[in-house]
């Protein structure tokens, strides 16, 4: 039974009905019908759910940072009515008007279906304009990626107001963008609620031992249980995405300090131009040498060279890049006349020669031995087309190399131990008169090398040196 009635409305509740009857194409019988079952389903009309204002402003907190789940957010704003942004601005106005929560909109772009660049400029009470800013950006940001992707470039918070501008980009950058600015804490929160016990484990016991915990990668973990010093940071590269060497330096210091107070490796990082020092409250000073030499290898895989220096609770690294040109002059001029073997070797002794014209020699001596035995081995690998190292091939490079650099050595190889031995050099006694920097070189060559060939497969265990007044040298190898 249909029953007709006149009734009269003001412009208010005209203005309410708008997008109801534009959901209808105009008729008005169908939006009043629309509007009597919404309200049937829901109990209330929305605007008339008692609650109070304290407790509303908390959740409206605890809601900051998260963004909407999608079924709640098309509820809210059904894609399929709204296909412009001038029907989005009318209907969350609409909305928000019916929720009484005092919010002005504002929506520019450059075209109202299918736009490239859109102004968005929300006023009102603080709380709210952040969830509602939210609430729009998510749906722009979602339902453009069909077209023109919008990222959101920039949001400026000011006291009552939010302006945001979002532009054409690509569905990787702009649903990146949503999080960066309105769901910083999505990550935290899906983990949290995936692995509850875990969490709640963890951070108990981070509290109980007043944040003296370490976390780290068991990869990490691994190396220094094997006494090795671990060649990277596979949690800062991780984070930047790409490899250790490809992390600009100051992008690079910025995730150490990240990196290690987060983990609480230390207690705290501070940068200062391109020096970094790290604060903490370890007592025993072998414990701090091995931090310190993480620390500057960690940042020589990244291509640059510090000076480190420790005190009771600090070390402090500073950057000496006169001593990287230095070193990358060396290297370079070792690359002469095709890059040959023989040609590496031969000049590897002016490379020795040139050592005294390093400013702080003693900080150069391990970087230069090092950069020298990798590229030693490559060019081996080149020439002799060695696809994969082993003890043999290893023995077999070394043999080569120290017959032509006049080096007596003897070499015995049983299963994965390889003993090596040598009796006489001639690059560190030169002339009767032995050097130790000249040795200690020398032997990082060697390690280099090793790491080159093994990375951390290979242990090396020195029995004997003669720079600690033994009459010959000899070393273990053993791979793992």
């Amino acid at each position: 039974m249909i029953v007709t009635r006149h009734i009269s409305i003001d412009n208010d509740c005209i203005r309410k009905m708008e997008p109801f009857v534009a959901k209808h194409s105009g008729n008005f019988s169908a939006a009043i019908r629309d509007i009597i079952d919404h309200v049937g389903k829901s109990g209330l009309p929305n605007n008339c759910t008692a609650i109070d204002v304290s407790l509303f402003k908390w959740m409206l907190n605890m809601l900051d940072c998260v963004l909407v789940p999608d079924e709640v957010l098309d509820e809210m704003i059904d894609p399929v009515l709204i296909n412009s942004m001038r029907k989005l601005e009318e209907h969350l106005s609409y909305r928000f008007r019916e929720l009484e929560w005092n919010i002005a909109l504002s929506l520019k772009c450059d075209n109202d279906r299918s736009p490239s660049d859109v102004m968005i400029e929300i006023k009102g009470d603080s709380h709210k304009i952040r969830l509602a800013a939210c609430i729009l950006c998510q749906y722009i940001v979602k339902n453009s990626v069909k077209q023109v992707p919008l990222e959101i470039k920039s949001v400026c918070n000011l006291n009552d107001c939010i302006k945001i501008e979002l532009f054409g980009s690509n569905k990787k950058e702009a649903l990146s963008s949503l999080e960066t600015y309105f769901g910083e804490m999505e990550e935290v929160i899906s983990a949290i609620k995936n692995r509850p016990d875990f969490w709640k484990s963890l951070v108990k016991r981070h509290i109980l031992s007043d944040y003296n915990m370490v976390t780290v990668h068991k990869n990490y973990f691994e190396d220094i249980l094997a006494n090795n010093i671990p060649l990277g940071e596979i949690s800062i590269e991780n984070l930047a995405k790409k490899p250790i060497q490809d992390i600009p330096l100051k992008e690079m210091l910025s995730l150490i300090k990240e990196v290690y107070e987060t983990s609480r490796v230390v207690d705290r990082v501070e940068i200062e131009k391109n020096s970094i020092i790290l604060f903490h409250n370890y007592r025993n000073k072998d414990t701090i040498e091995k931090l310190k030499k993480i620390l500057v290898t960690l940042l020589e895989a990244n291509g640059h060279l510090f000076d480190a220096k420790s005190t009771a609770n600090m070390i402090v690294l500073t950057h000496r890049p006169d001593v990287g040109i230095k070193v990358n002059e060396i290297i370079d001029n070792l690359k002469i006349s095709n890059s040959r073997v023989d040609q590496e070797l031969i000049m590897f002794t002016t490379f020795l020669k040139g050592l005294k014209d390093i400013p702080d020699i003693s900080l150069s001596l391990t970087v230069l031995g090092r950069r020298f035995g990798k590229s030693l081995m490559q060019e081996y690998e080149k020439e002799k087309q060695v696809k994969t190292w082993d003890l043999k091939s290893f023995k077999s490079a070394f043999e080569m190399f120290n017959s032509k650099l006049h080096i007596d050595s003897e070499w015995k190889l049983e299963g994965n131990n390889l003993l090596y031995t040598i009796k006489k050099c001639n690059i560190a006694n030169e002339g009767n008169k032995f050097d130790n920097f000249i040795c200690h070189t020398s032997r990082e060559t060697f390690k280099g090398a090793l790491n080159y060939a093994f990375g951390n497969r290979a242990e090396m265990e020195i029995k004997k040196l003669l720079s600690h007044g033994d009459n010959f040298c000899e070393v273990v190898i053993r791979l793992t």
